[in-house]
């Protein structure tokens, strides 16, 4: 939601309270297909507590825009700061990249590639 990364939890869930205990967190995204057609991405970095009312309305309105669906007080939400990414992507247009806020984007030898023949 306007280039933030949200994510809503049931209140007092154990993902929540443990967020609240230790704020690190790597989001992942999955592979639906046996062949990998898209690439994998994965997000290091740290969940803050949203307690802010009006982005907590904009992030319940952004839901029932998109899913007909909003959450009800009480509930957490927590916003990623992301501290490092890395992505890597199978097939023809094999890619491996990986971003930090210290060094952008960094693009790495992919471990499929052919080996050099010398």
């Amino acid at each position: 939601m306007d280039g933030e990364l949200l994510l809503g939890m049931m209140w007092q869930s154990k993902k929540a309270l443990d967020l609240e205990r230790n704020p690190r967190i790597t989001v992942a995204t999955v592979q639906a297909d046996r062949e990998p057609k898209y690439g994998d991405l994965k997000l290091y970095g740290f969940a803050v507590d949203v307690p802010d009312a009006a982005r907590r309305q904009a992030y319940a309105d952004t839901l029932f825009s998109t899913i007909k669906w909003r959450p009800t007080e009480p509930y957490h939400l927590f916003s990623v700061d992301i501290a490092r990414a890395g992505y890597i992507s199978f097939g023809k247009n094999q890619k491996l990249l990986r971003w930090s806020r210290e060094t952008g984007i960094e693009v790495l030898r992919h471990p499929d590639a052919a080996k050099d023949e010398t």
